[in-house]
């Protein structure tokens, strides 16, 4: 099908840009958060983005994880400076095991750092044991210290001491919200897609897994070559918008993808609107849709007329 053939759903207007009457499709995951703290944000910062590399999507990674906002010390457990990491997987059996090595290899081994829970009212029956397994590498040296129902293992190590809490909260989730912001070309997609992965950062409870938020290589489910669960998604790749059944208009050169993971239905909701606006307030914009599979991939839909 050519691009002069396309047919969309019908489309609405968002500060003159023409979004489609469709909805994004999601599904049911488990996350945590952790809080990490270090002698100052720099050091903070180095640990979480080391604990979130190779975390973008479970369809390949153990688990998907990004920051979601900076702390001020008033706000940490020990009063360092801080950032606040949500990680989401599948369920607890499979998050348990990949937070534990992700703060093992890369919060416990970076200078001057602490981990705190940062889900203090989850029930014992969905909490995660994270420090209590990280205490053996302490080799015996290791001793435990309440403050009052909180139970904290401080390993040491040659800077000093690890302080890591014994057990993380996780609670139920929401995974793939996502938009599609075409564009005319490249570089205006992306300033589009930047502006809304910005107005989605202030959006408490959510994160976009992705590098920087945005996916340049969105996928469908299955492939032609029968080992792959997911392949590019052609529909939206405009180098073979004559090879294949295109959704995209002769004006669209460039799509990119912003995925967001929320700990509610409604944080995805409002980071989802969030990026919307922001994105429709620049140039170059063809038209902003979203990925769905006909609802058979997740429960949680969330219709761009209802966020516009």
């Amino acid at each position: 099908m050519t691009s002069d053939t396309v047919t969309v759903p019908s489309e609405l207007q968002l500060n003159g840009v023409p979004v489609v009457d469709t909805f994004a499709e999601a599904f049911p995951i488990v996350g945590t958060r952790l809080i990490v703290t270090a002698v100052n944000l720099h050091w903070a910062t180095i640990a979480a983005q080391q604990f979130c590399g190779f975390a973008t999507s479970v369809i390949s990674c153990d688990l998907e994880a990004g920051i979601e906002r900076e702390l001020d010390p008033l706000e940490t457990p020990d009063g360092r400076a801080g950032v606040s990491i949500l990680a989401f997987a599948f369920g607890k059996k499979s998050l348990g095991p990949s937070v534990t090595a992700r703060v093992g290899q890369c919060i416990l081994t970076c200078p001057t750092t602490a981990c705190f829970n940062g889900l203090p009212d989850c029930p014992k029956e969905d909490q995660l044991v994270i420090g209590g397994q990280l205490r053996y590498f302490g080799d015996s040296f290791q001793t435990s210290k309440r403050i009052g129902s909180q139970r904290l293992w401080r390993l040491p190590v040659m800077d000093g001491e690890f302080v890591c809490e014994d057990r993380f909260g996780s609670q139920k989730g929401v995974a793939g919200g996502n938009l599609l912001i075409c564009g005319v070309d490249q570089e205006s997609a992306l300033l589009a897609s930047e502006a809304a992965v910005r107005a989605m950062d202030r959006v408490p409870d959510t994160i976009q897994p992705f590098p920087g938020g945005i996916v340049r290589s969105g996928s469908k489910v299955g492939s032609r070559y029968k080992k792959l669960k997911a392949s590019t998604n052609d529909a939206y790749c405009p180098t073979i918008r004559s090879l294949t059944d295109s959704a995209l208009d002769s004006q669209t050169n460039c799509v990119y993808e912003i995925v967001i993971d929320g700990l509610t239905k409604q944080s995805v909701a409002d980071a989802m609107r969030a990026g919307l606006h922001a994105a429709s307030h620049c140039q170059g914009i063809c038209r902003i849709t979203a990925g769905n599979y006909g609802g058979k991939l997740g429960p949680h839909h969330f219709h761009l007329r209802d966020l516009v």
